[in-house]
C-alpha cells in the first residue's frame, strides 16, 4: 500500500488501535481491496471503451444498412413506377408500400417470368423438332421425287432420240413440254434441299478467296446475253466456307444476269466496303429494276415477280438465310428500268 495512505490511515485511528499487532494484517486487507477495486475501476473502463467502440462501429452499420434498404426500396418503387407504366393492375396499388410488400410482389412476378420462360423453352424445344422433322421430310420427298423425274427424263431422252420426228408437230410440243416441267420440278427439288440444309448445322469455317470464287461461278452462269461480271475492286479473302459462299453469290449473280434485259450491255458489278466487325458487299446490274412494293416479297421462298418456269423462287430466300447464318443482313435499292444493287453483310 502507499506508504502516504498508511499514514493517514493510522492518523485517524484510535490510539489503541494503532498499537494493536493486527494492525497490519488490517491494512495489508484494506490494500487488496483497493487494489481490486482498482483493476475492477480499470476492467470497466476498458469495456466501457470496448463497448463504445462497438456501439460506434454497430451504429455506423446500421446507417449504411439503412441508406442501403432506402436505396433498394426506391429502386423497387422504380420498378413498380415501371410495372404500372406497362399497364400491370397489380402494381397500382404498391406505391408507399414497405419493403416486404414490395419484395415479395417482386418476388410473385419472378416466379410468374420463370414460368412463362419455362413453357417459352418447350415450345421453342417443340419447334425444333418440328423443324427437324420438316427438314427429315424434305429429304425424304427429294430423294422419293427425284428417282421419278429421272426415269421421266430418260425415257423422253429415248423417245426424243428415236421417235421424235415421228411424233409430229403436237407429240413434239408435248415430249418438249414434259422435258421442261422435269427440268423445273427438279430445280424446284435442289432448291427445297438447299434451302433445308443451310442453317441445318454449323460447317467448318476456313479462309476462302471470294475472287477465285467468283471466277469459277463465271463460268458455270449460264449468260448467253455475254452479260459482262466484274469486280471493281480484288475482293478479299473472308473466313467462312466454300458450299454456302457460292450458293449466295451464285444465286445473286444468276438473278441479275436472268433479269437483264440490257443485251450486251448488261453489266454487273461486285464490290465491297471492310468495316470494324463486317464485311460488306454489292452486286449491282444495270437490268429491269425493282418496284419498291416487292424489296420484302422477293426474299420470301417460292415467291416470284415473274412467270419463268426455270425460276424456283427459292433463291433469293437461300442469300437471306446463309447471310443471316453469317450473322449479317440483306437490303436493295432499286431504281425501276435503270439498276438494282444487293447490300449483304458477313461478319468477321
Amino acid at each position: 500500500m502507499n506508504s502516504l495512505l498508511k499514514r493517514q490511515i493510522r492518523k485517524f485511528l484510535p490510539k489503541e488501535l494503532q498499537e494493536r499487532e493486527d494492525l497490519e494484517v488490517f491494512l495489508d486487507a484494506v490494500n487488496k481491496s483497493y487494489n481490486t477495486s482498482e483493476e475492477q475501476f480499470s476492467m470497466l473502463q476498458r469495456a466501457a471503451s470496448i463497448s463504445s467502440e462497438e456501439l460506434f462501429e454497430s451504429n455506423k452499420q446500421l446507417r449504411k444498412e439503412s441508406t442501403s434498404q432506402k436505396e433498394v426500396i426506391s429502386k423497387l418503387n422504380n420498378v413498380i413506377n415501371t410495372l404500372k407504366f406497362y399497364g400491370l393492375d397489380e402494381a397500382k396499388n404498391l406505391e408507399g408500400s414497405d419493403s416486404l410488400k414490395l419484395v415479395d410482389f417482386i418476388d410473385n412476378q419472378t416466379k410468374e417470368i420463370i414460368e412463362i420462360n419455362k413453357q417459352k423453352d418447350k415450345l421453342l424445344s417443340n419447334l425444333e423438332r418440328q423443324n427437324q422433322e420438316l427438314n427429315d421430310y424434305a429429304h425424304m420427298v427429294s430423294h422419293d421425287l427425284k428417282s421419278p423425274l429421272q426415269s421421266i427424263d430418260a425415257l423422253t431422252t429415248w423417245i426424243k432420240e428415236d421417235y421424235y420426228k415421228d411424233l409430229g408437230d403436237g407429240g413434239q410440243q408435248i415430249v418438249n413440254l414434259i422435258r421442261e416441267n422435269v427440268e423445273k420440278m427438279d430445280t424446284l427439288i435442289q432448291g427445297i434441299l438447299e434451302y433445308s440444309t443451310i442453317g441445318k448445322a454449323e460447317k467448318k469455317l476456313y479462309p476462302v478467296d471470294l475472287n477465285i470464287l467468283i471466277e469459277d461461278l463465271i463460268l458455270t452462269i449460264e449468260n448467253p446475253n455475254d452479260i459482262t461480271i466484274e469486280l471493281v475492286n480484288e475482293l478479299p479473302t473472308i473466313i467462312g466456307d466454300q458450299h454456302r459462299l457460292e450458293l449466295l453469290f451464285f444465286h445473286l449473280l444468276e438473278n441479275a444476269v436472268k433479269f437483264n434485259d440490257k443485251g450486251e450491255e448488261g453489266l454487273i458489278r461486285i464490290d465491297y466496303q471492310e468495316e470494324e466487325k463486317f464485311w460488306k458487299f454489292s452486286v449491282t446490274d444495270n437490268g429491269k429494276g425493282i418496284e419498291k412494293d416487292y424489296f420484302d416479297k422477293i426474299f420470301v421462298a417460292f415467291q416470284k415477280l415473274e412467270n419463268d418456269y426455270k425460276s424456283t423462287g427459292i433463291g433469293l430466300s437461300i442469300v437471306k438465310k446463309i447471310v443471316e447464318a453469317y450473322k449479317g443482313e440483306i437490303s436493295l435499292k432499286s431504281i425501276p428500268d435503270k439498276e438494282t444493287t444487293f447490300f449483304f453483310t458477313i461478319k468477321k
